[in-house]
């Protein structure tokens, strides 16, 4: 199957927002304050592209993610899954849904149940969703396991048996078995070694050169997010802070917050002068986020102006999206210009 054609969106998050609360008293219990996890982030993407989502941890990649597939229920803000609002879906409805929008999780160890040989842990979804049994689900199974690089034997085996790697494979494969449109892949790769990573990224653009998946990559590594995704949104302290194409990204970041990170990436070549920018303190805690611009404790270029207005995210030329008051907005631009 080629690749699906791009420039149509299949999910769009518009002002998604998850608070967890924080609760105190046994019997009268009360709300005192507020985890702001995820706080108005706006993105969309297209149908066969793979957009990464990156930053710190503790950012809210994750709960963003979980949030999308309402794993967890969004505080408000609206999610569409080709022209389908998620979160309004009734329980019949986002099981349907769920065959559409699979996870890949992180840990390739946790998320594998012990007690179920890996057909089973395969199967579950097929049979949960009505889409193979008996002998057609044994096919299927040992089919989506070879399209992962693993074999039709493997099926009898437990996940205790398997390397790392094979193990996330598994997970790629139970994801694959109802043949979704979209996936989210939560830090897929960020407890595997390094040459395992590889493989597992490769097999990941392989699947989805070959079914037209559409990715969204959460991951803290900016160099692996660069190889494999067409475009990058970068978050912090709950914001997204600079979305654009990945080239445009690497060459040309505008948030102080992204040149900070991409300086941290090491260069093969030592001959290669960089200069790191340090970032002093610690991220903010998301209990109690500083006014204005969530990132001016931590910026090199702070100005007053940071402390007491929160910079909007804008467009400041061809689709690259900043929130920072050093960049304007692209009509303002030209009239600077």
């Amino acid at each position: 199957m080629a690749k699906a054609v791009k420039n149509e969106n299949l999910l769009e998050v518009k002002n998604l927002v998850k608070h967890f609360p924080i609760r105190q008293g046994i019997i009268f219990s009360k709300q005192i304050g507020a985890v702001q996890a995820v706080d108005d982030i706006s993105f969309n993407v297209e149908k066969g592209e793979t957009l990464g989502l990156v930053g710190e941890s503790g950012c809210g990649k994750t709960t963003a993610g979980r949030c999308i597939l309402r794993l967890i229920e969004p505080t408000s803000g609206e999610v569409r899954f080709d022209g389908k609002n998620v979160p309004s879906l009734q329980k019949e409805e986002l099981r349907e849904l769920r065959k559409e929008m699979q996870i890949i999780f992180q840990d390739p160890y946790g998320s594998l149940n012990p007690r179920m040989t890996v057909g089973d842990i395969i199967g579950e979804p097929l049979h949960i969703h009505n889409l193979a049994k008996g002998a057609a689900k044994e096919k299927r199974v040992r089919e989506i396991l070879e399209t992962v690089g693993l074999s039709a034997f493997h099926a009898r085996r437990f996940p205790h048996e398997f390397s790392g790697g094979q193990r996330q494979r598994i997970g790629i494969a139970r994801a694959l078995a109802v043949s979704p449109r979209l996936i989210i892949c939560d830090e897929p790769v960020s407890a595997l070694d390094v040459s395992i990573q590889a493989q597992v990224i490769n097999l990941l653009q392989d699947l989805q050169a070959e079914f037209g998946l559409t990715y969204l990559f959460i991951a803290h590594d900016l160099s692996v997010v660069k190889h494999i995704s067409d475009r990058v949104a970068v978050m912090y302290l709950g914001k997204i802070v600079e979305l654009t194409g990945k080239t445009e990204l690497y060459k040309n970041p505008k948030h102080p917050y992204t040149q900070a990170l991409l300086s941290a990436i090491p260069e093969a070549d030592p001959t290669i002068k960089k200069e790191r920018i340090l970032l002093k303190g610690d991220v903010p805690s998301p209990i109690n986020p500083p006014s204005g611009c969530r990132f001016h404790t931590r910026c090199p270029k702070v100005m007053d102006i940071c402390r007491v207005q929160e910079p909007a995210f804008v467009d400041s030329g061809d689709g690259h999206f900043v929130a920072c008051h050093l960049v304007p907005a692209a009509d303002k631009a030209e009239n600077l210009a």
